[in-house]
């Protein structure tokens, strides 16, 4: 089938953005399908993933006249990890349209994959793409988690199933030095949070003496933290979620850090700024999960940094993460000014940092680049 765009898609097109929205659509196909696309002149523009239920309803696969080949474009993605020279096995094999796969996310824990595949037109293709990833992977399992809310954008169901193999109810997965668990079944994202692995691995490499994480989870950073720092204290709402953190504590046999149940907000707000640390890990959950909070984010974001500069020692070492994407990387840095100003500490920053390098960015595709990270240094 072929699909027309009008004017002002064509004006996105040009742009090079992957994505058209069906209001800026002239004709399209009936089901969905990977499709021909023109300009309302009759000019082929490429071929794209195209599903007339989805609000992005083209999402470009490529430019010129020749059909993509889909299976090629994954092996392309999983050698270009080979190529990165990861230090651990465990990290993004497919980063959805960022890799040119657009709805397909695959995270490597170990011998085990854990994917996710929200695009229709990539449907039909499951079994191709999963004979694939047999052949270039030594696995046990592969998990499919097709339960994301952007199945039903699509007109999928929603379900978890075992797609190759098996698949334990944990998996433990190997980072640089650290080992943690990785609860691949109903944990968040596909199980763990591995766009933070590079920036997990440059926090440690400062971090000294006492030190904090906050918003925890699983413990991720403060197992790095461990590692290098006299004490680390992981400050979380989620019970389950510090019982893990205090598991992989015991997986690495590290003795040196405690687990305190409490809202980060609430907890920093009672803190004692005389009460100081060398190191804090700061890395909330998205605080604006759409435009219309950005307001409240900023200043949720700013409340944050502010009360951790406080408790650093000159010298320490705050590490800073925003993983809304609708919160621009100025107006992060523009936070951060805010609270350094109100906090009344001069701050170096020693990184501007994003995801982790098996996360890929893709210049004419804002959206890829979601994370920002500063690393940052008190004076």
């Amino acid at each position: 089938m072929t699909v027309v765009l009008a004017p002002r898609g064509k004006s996105r097109y040009d742009t090079g953005h992957p994505w058209v929205y069906k209001s800026d659509i002239a004709r399209l196909p009936e089901s969905a399908g990977i499709d021909d696309v023109q300009d309302i002149r009759g000019n082929h523009l490429g071929w794209a993933a195209v599903n007339p239920l989805s609000e992005i309803t083209v999402r470009f696969l490529s430019k010129g006249s020749v059909r993509p080949n889909i299976l090629q474009r994954l092996e392309r993605a999983i050698e270009f990890r080979r190529f990165l020279h990861i230090n651990g096995d465990s990290f993004r094999v497919v980063h959805s349209d960022a890799d040119g796969l657009p709805g397909l996310t695959i995270d490597k824990y170990g011998d085990y994959l854990v994917m996710q595949q929200n695009c229709a037109a990539l449907e039909p293709m499951l079994s191709d793409i999963l004979r694939v990833l047999k052949r270039e992977y030594k696995l046990r399992g592969i998990l499919g988690r097709f339960d994301a809310k952007a199945r039903a954008l699509e007109g999928l169901d929603s379900k978890v199933e075992v797609l190759y193999g098996e698949v334990p109810e944990w998996i433990d997965a190997h980072e640089a030095e650290i080992v943690y668990r990785v609860d691949p079944w109903g944990g968040q994202k596909t199980g763990a949070f591995l766009d933070q692995r590079d920036n997990r691995a440059a926090l440690s490499e400062v971090a000294f003496g006492r030190a904090l994480d906050i918003f925890s989870y699983h413990a991720s950073f403060g197992l790095h933290l461990a590692k290098v720092c006299d004490s680390v204290e992981c400050i979380d709402s989620s019970a389950a979620a510090l019982e893990r953190a205090e598991e992989n504590a015991q997986l690495n046999n590290l003795s040196n850090m405690i687990f305190t149940e409490a809202n980060a907000f609430d907890w920093l707000h009672a803190k004692d700024t005389k009460e100081r640390y060398h190191t804090i890990s700061l890395d909330p959950p998205a605080l604006a999960k759409a435009r219309r909070d950005l307001d409240g984010a900023y200043r949720a974001y700013k409340e944050l940094n502010l009360r951790c500069l406080k408790l650093l020692e000159p010298g320490g070492f705050l590490g800073t993460a925003s993983c809304s994407f609708h919160v621009s990387e100025a107006d992060f840095y523009t936070m951060l000014e805010d609270a350094a100003a109100d906090a009344g500490r001069m701050v170096r920053i020693l990184e501007r940092r994003s995801q982790a390098a098996c996360h890929p960015e893709v210049l004419n595709f804002p959206e890829s680049r979601y994370l920002k990270y500063a690393l940052l240094q008190v004076m």
